[in-house]
């Protein structure tokens, strides 16, 4: 259960970030898959990671400072939570894109206190290929992640679990073996307390 979060510092590049040696748990997603409210829920704070409806609205690497506590066990972690710039906006220049995607690449690579990046997926959508080479560009270079399928909400249950289906027959394809998943509402709080329990599984194993 996270206790509390607080906004730390937004940076243009992974050189920017904080000194910091604790473990951070990033999000990542294409602009308008429900990022920041997904933080926001996770987090018991709806205003914490700012929403809204024009995407591509996160530029920055944004850094939390995140104190949870397992109801299990009653161990306490800090962490830091990391909100990091959606991909595949089509209307900034083709500038602004590449810079996007060379910070995103760079903090991915080297930031050694990146512990597990979750990716975000709209589970209205078919499989896109721009999702599918962003995760494949991830198990090249070993970047640990998992999927996060958002806005649960928006769908009846067998719709969902046709385009989840439809996903998993998708990435084996490629991988042998898949990432693990969830499927989770904003809006409902579903997926929040598997979301939470993965990341202190996590932080008990380091």
């Amino acid at each position: 259960m996270i206790k509390n979060a607080n906004f730390i510092i937004s940076s243009p590049d992974v050189n920017a970030c904080p000194k910091s040696t604790l473990p951070e748990f990033a999000f990542i997603g294409r602009s308008n898959v429900g990022k920041s409210s997904l933080i926001n829920m996770l987090c018991r704070n709806p205003k914490l990671a700012k929403t809204s409806q024009k995407p591509g609205k996160t530029l920055l690497i944004n850094h939390f400072g995140v104190q949870s506590v397992s109801e299990k066990s009653g161990n306490t972690w800090s962490w830091h939570l990391v909100d990091l710039p959606g991909y595949g906006f089509a209307q900034t220049s083709l500038t602004q894109r590449e810079q996007l995607r060379r910070m995103i690449e760079r903090y991915c690579l080297l930031r050694e206190q990146l512990t597990n990046l979750f990716v975000l997926i709209d589970c209205r959508l078919e499989p896109q290929k721009i999702d599918l080479d962003f995760m494949e560009w991830l198990g090249e270079n070993g970047i640990p992640f998992s999927i996060v399928f958002t806005k649960a909400d928006k769908v009846g249950k067998g719709r969902l679990a046709e385009n989840v289906g439809n996903y998993k027959l998708k990435l084996q394809e490629v991988w042998e073996e898949l990432p693990p998943i969830f499927v989770t509402s904003a809006e409902s709080g579903l997926g929040k307390s598997e979301l939470i329990d993965y990341i202190e599984q996590i932080l008990a194993s380091l």
